[in-house]
């Protein structure tokens, strides 16, 4: 197995775990559900659009648009486990003729070209190996005149060494770019009109939220209430206090970015 593929499947797992759940709540990135609409309203979601969410994790997402806007969503995820929790979830919440999931990988997307009036990327697009590779499946899976939306850390200079680990990764830290880069990779596909808005104080109430759950975790193991495999505790706390001063001190921030694939 190639270093990219193992890092894919390493992270898939990681996402998967209780441990990530415990560090990032239900909704999987800075902003949660709120975000995810700012999104939708930026891309005019509709009921006529044919949606690809990629890296949809645990479906709350793709289940959210479906409901707000009325679009069809297909999700996909590199975990199994992750997709069929959101299938069951989608069941659950009775919007499953309007989504479903599915294994798949950003970098070789199983979809003809031009399936998709939308593809959709939320806080996924700084943790692929190859993200020239990525975003170029973006662009051929959108429709002429598609429209593509992502949400993403971004970074402002080096990252501590502190912030290179796994857990960074599933904090979506490990790999962020400057805006500007993301940018690139997004031109070089093929895009024009991207747009980059700031929610940097998004990221400080997740990285706030994190340290708060950290705390109670630990003490709910300390009163012998829960203990949760795998977790070191004394590292992720670290990671998240150096995540904290990066976000105060502005190396560290959150953008939404919205671009569209020419209609010619």
């Amino acid at each position: 197995m190639s270093d990219a593929a193992e890092l894919k499947a390493c992270c898939a797992a990681a996402y998967q775990s209780d441990f990530a759940r415990l560090l990032l709540g239900d909704s999987f990135h800075p902003g949660g559900i709120a975000l995810t609409e700012r999104l939708g309203q930026l891309l005019a979601l509709g009921p006529s659009d044919q949606v690809l969410d990629v890296a949809s994790g645990r479906g709350e997402s793709a289940i959210f648009l479906a409901r707000r806007f009325g679009c069809r969503i297909t999700g996909i995820d590199f975990g199994a486990a992750n997709v069929a929790h959101a299938s069951s979830r989608a069941e659950a919440a009775d919007v499953a003729n309007l989504v479903r999931f599915e294994l798949g990988d950003a970098e070789r997307l199983d979809h003809p070209d031009a399936s998709f009036d939308a593809v959709l990327c939320e806080c996924a697009f700084c943790t692929f190996p190859n993200k020239r590779a990525a975003a170029r499946e973006f662009a051929r899976v959108l429709r002429p005149g598609g429209q593509l939306g992502l949400s993403d850390l971004t970074r402002s200079g080096t990252l501590p060494e502190e912030l290179d680990g796994l857990l960074a990764w599933i904090a979506c830290i490990g790999d962020a770019q400057p805006a500007s880069e993301y940018v690139a990779h997004l031109e070089l596909a093929g895009f024009e009109s991207v747009q980059v808005e700031t929610h940097d104080d998004a990221l400080k109430r997740m990285v706030r939220d994190i340290q708060g759950r950290l705390l109670a975790a630990e003490l709910m193991v300390k009163l012998e209430k829960s203990n949760p495999p795998g977790v070191d505790f004394g590292e992720a706390k670290t990671m998240a206090a150096h995540a904290a001063t990066a976000v105060r001190s502005g190396l560290l921030g959150y953008s939404l970015l919205t671009a569209k694939k020419p209609c010619g």
